[in-house]
């Protein structure tokens, strides 16, 4: 009978983490309240410009489209996962809000394409503000 030998991997190393830093947790705020912002902190303005972009000209777009923008709070739960959505594009959300744009009914074809822009704006921006903590924390480069 064949004696089955066991060969003894190496470990990977992990790698370390990086401690997050008061320097990173201001890029992600930045980051996540004006889009682009956060890169444009470390100074990688192309990426940054990109992303201001990028976010603006789905926000904007969603909002002439007669999109709904989503409140907190109102009990449904795609309701409140649209606004967590919204809540992403930041200082863009928050304008919104305070000029009380975004409140049409969605009878329009064209409006509910404008919702669906304005919550991927938002989660691009979200992705853009991790991008930033990233690049902040020295894990990208």
């Amino acid at each position: 009978m064949a004696e089955a030998t066991v060969v003894a991997q190496p470990e990977k190393a992990k790698p370390a983490r990086r401690p997050v830093t008061a320097w990173a947790v201001v890029v992600t705020i930045v980051a996540w309240l004006v889009p682009g912002g956060g890169h444009f902190l470390l100074k990688r303005w192309i990426r940054g410009g990109l992303l201001l972009l990028s976010v603006a000209t789905m926000f904007v777009l969603g909002i002439l489209m007669q999109g709904k923008v989503y409140s907190p709070n109102t009990g449904d739960i795609l309701d409140m996962l649209g606004f967590v959505g919204d809540l992403g594009a930041g200082l863009f959300y928050i304008v919104t809000r305070m000029m009380d744009w975004g409140r049409g009914s969605i009878n329009l074809a064209t409006a509910d394409y404008g919702t669906k822009y304005i919550v991927v704006a938002g989660l691009l921006n979200v992705i853009a503000a991790v991008d930033a903590y990233h690049i902040a924390i020295g894990e990208k480069p």
